[in-house]
């Protein structure tokens, strides 16, 4: 999987995405990838319930992954 993410300025953002892609890349099962990526947000936003990280780190993994959009999301300010 060939994800560009020079244009992800959030750093949660781009370690989540760059995480997801990696993990999965080498063989790890989708539902594993996001979790390990929500629990990865959660050390970034500790103040964050695991429903909020849950939601936002699918909606940057539909974004960035599934539909490849490159335009800005919804998320912190970090």
């Amino acid at each position: 999987m060939n994800v560009n993410i020079d244009h992800i300025t959030r750093n949660c953002e781009r370690a989540v995405i760059t995480a997801y892609a990696e993990l999965t890349e080498h063989g790890q099962a989708d539902r594993q990838a996001f979790d390990a990526c929500t629990t990865l947000y959660r050390i970034y936003h500790p103040e964050a319930s695991i429903s909020e990280a849950r939601l936002l780190v699918s909606e940057w993994i539909d974004h960035h992954i599934v539909r490849q959009d490159r335009g800005a999301t919804r998320g912190c300010e970090c």
